[in-house]
């Protein structure tokens, strides 16, 4: 499968321009240009940003300066830096992949998807020029199934929007259940030679989210899980804290524990497809909570990595500082080294 050149290795810079509290104080002070020289002298080669439309649009549509300003400064650094970068929509007005933001309505309200072409449209005005070195991510997790043939139909009409003005630059588009892996066959075809399929990989989600309270219906903050456990002790795990199978285990030994294997067989079918519609496939996040053991967590990284390298598939990491998952905290300072030589 052809390689997404340029966006081999990176890292997210979850929390700054989204899933914050948008304060000046914090807006000024999460990411500054030291970060992005950190971030180049771990031998990456791009940073996804993830931002949200609030900082850039009023309630009436009227842009705010101050958003583009952080993101322009992000790209002033990165340039700097030598490294590439994604702008990723995070929350546009009608639709976030957290149901506590309340925004809704973007499937089925006209007036919002205007609002949503309005931004991208902006955004290509002022951002195409850095084609060389940045990417465009339509929108984040898209949540249920529902959504599916709807959210097709936005992001071809939102490509179209780009394209009469950034005719050639990487877009990237994912599906339903937030990126999942096995929802990509259900994109449309790529509308055209520049279009990435975007997913996202958090499994096995009982290991990388384990303890992380905002996941339902039963996961509680002291609850830990090995990552060598056996299949059948992730089975019960998983019913028992997630309830949701979306990826079986019972097609795997019993009694042996997830290695490479396992994430090949997770990524056989959007590899196929997207060998098939010779389109490049890309993981826009993946990730270890912070409470798994420093241990456990570079002992994923390795094998999905390994995995990634395997198919030549492009991605970057959650996230760089704190957000639960941060790669530069204290936390990891004993295994850091390790874990970059892998990322």
């Amino acid at each position: 499968m052809k390689q997404f050149s340029g966006y081999m290795h990176g890292v997210n810079l979850g929390g700054w321009l989204s899933q914050c509290n948008y304060k000046k104080e914090h807006l000024d002070s999460f990411i500054l240009e030291d970060d992005i020289k950190t971030i180049a002298s771990w031998n990456l080669d791009h940073v996804r940003l993830p931002v949200d439309y609030n900082l850039f649009q009023a309630e009436d549509g009227s842009l705010i300066e101050s958003g583009f300003a952080y993101v322009q400064n992000c790209i002033n650094w990165c340039r700097k830096y030598n490294l590439n970068m994604i702008l990723d929509l995070h929350k546009t007005a009608g639709f976030s992949f957290d149901k506590k933001e309340k925004e809704i309505g973007l499937f089925d309200d006209p007036e919002l998807q205007n609002k949503y072409y309005s931004l991208w449209e902006e955004f290509a005005r002022r951002y195409s020029k850095y084609e060389n070195m940045m990417c465009f991510e339509l929108l984040n997790e898209v949540t249920d199934q529902s959504y599916s043939k709807k959210w097709n139909a936005i992001a071809k009409s939102c490509i179209e929007h780009i394209r009469k003005i950034a005719p050639t630059i990487k877009i990237l588009v994912g599906s339903y259940w937030n990126n999942s892996i096995s929802s990509v066959k259900d994109l449309d075809p790529p509308y055209d030679e520049n279009i990435v399929y975007n997913f996202h990989c958090y499994e096995p989600l009982v290991f990388t989210h384990q303890g992380a309270g905002w996941v339902s219906p039963n996961m509680d903050r002291d609850f830990r899980f090995a990552f060598d456990s056996t299949y059948a002790e992730y089975t019960e795990a998983t019913k028992k804290k997630i309830a949701e199978m979306n990826v079986t285990f019972g097609s795997f030994p019993q009694n042996a524990t997830p290695d490479a294997v396992y994430f090949e067989t997770l990524f056989a079918e959007a590899l196929k497809i997207a060998e098939e519609r010779n389109v490049l496939l890309y993981c826009g996040e993946y990730g270890v909570i912070e409470k798994a053991t420093p241990e456990d967590t570079v002992k994923w990284y390795k094998i999905i990595t390994s995995v990634f390298n395997k198919y030549g598939i492009g991605r970057a990491a959650w996230t760089y500082k704190r957000m639960d998952f941060g790669l530069s905290d204290s936390r990891l300072d004993a295994c850091r080294q390790e874990l970059l030589k892998v990322l």
